[in-house]
């Protein structure tokens, strides 16, 4: 792992993508709850939303496909950064990364913004070893860096982030497949309490493996997060759960 070491006065943050790129401070886990807020995800240009069916339920959860629609960091942070100076929580920004160069962009664009406490790196779903460690080099500067891990590939590419030198990797959203009528599938990332015992495995697999993790996945209760600390965790991040009281 890198040279920074983390620490939340509470460990328990948001996950990327759940409550926009500042926190409602009157939602139900406010400002007084929360160690720490990740903002959205965000890319270096602007992106559209995805077309077709975004939306599907099954048992224990649900599917989105959105493809990430965001303003583009100069917008985000036109509109945010004054905001993120004032606000009492450490802000860490999420960014999508797809390109090396445009990850060292994005970060020398955040580093001595007053208020940004770090980045996460959110590591594509189809990426290797070789192209998860070149993306978390290239963020590596003045901020320390999450790399958030597809759950279902976090046991492959946790070590790979870790020697690049990520503070710290968490856990994002599975993906899966759903079927529609017509012989269609729609594919997406995958949220609900049905992903939580697969997010507590990782947790203990990869915190036993002396990785420091953030975990996130199916958490609902307080019960969850506190699961997830007691297997090994340096924190908790809640997703869909915001959306409907924690």
């Amino acid at each position: 792992m890198s040279k920074y070491s983390l620490s939340f006065e509470t460990p328990l943050m948001n996950a990327a993508g759940s409550l926009g790129y500042f926190p409602d401070l009157r939602a139900q886990v406010g400002e007084g709850r929360l160690g720490a807020f990740v903002t959205n995800p965000v890319s270096l240009a602007a992106r559209t939303p995805a077309h077709g069916l975004r939306f599907v339920q099954y048992p224990g959860g649900f599917l989105i496909h959105t493809g990430y629609p965001n303003p583009g960091l100069k917008a985000v942070l036109r509109r945010h950064a004054v905001r993120w100076a004032r606000l009492a929580l450490p802000v860490w920004v999420h960014l999508l990364a797809q390109d090396v160069a445009e990850v060292a962009q994005m970060v020398r664009m955040l580093e001595g913004r007053e208020g940004v406490a770090g980045v996460e790196l959110g590591i594509p779903p189809d990426a290797d070893g070789g192209r998860t460690a070149a993306l978390v080099r290239a963020a590596l500067g003045e901020l320390p860096v999450l790399a958030r891990l597809p759950l279902e590939r976090a046991a492959e590419l946790a070590d790979a982030a870790a020697i690049a030198g990520a503070s710290a990797v968490s856990l994002g959203p599975p993906r899966g497949a759903l079927p529609l009528s017509g012989n269609r599938l729609v594919h997406g990332r995958l949220y609900g309490p049905g992903i939580f015992p697969l997010a507590l495995a990782a947790v203990q697999a990869l915190a036993g493996r002396g990785l420091s993790v953030i975990g996130a996945g199916g958490v609902y209760r307080s019960e969850d997060a506190q699961a997830m600390l007691t297997a090994g965790a340096v924190a908790v991040q809640v997703d869909a759960a915001l959306w409907g009281g924690f």
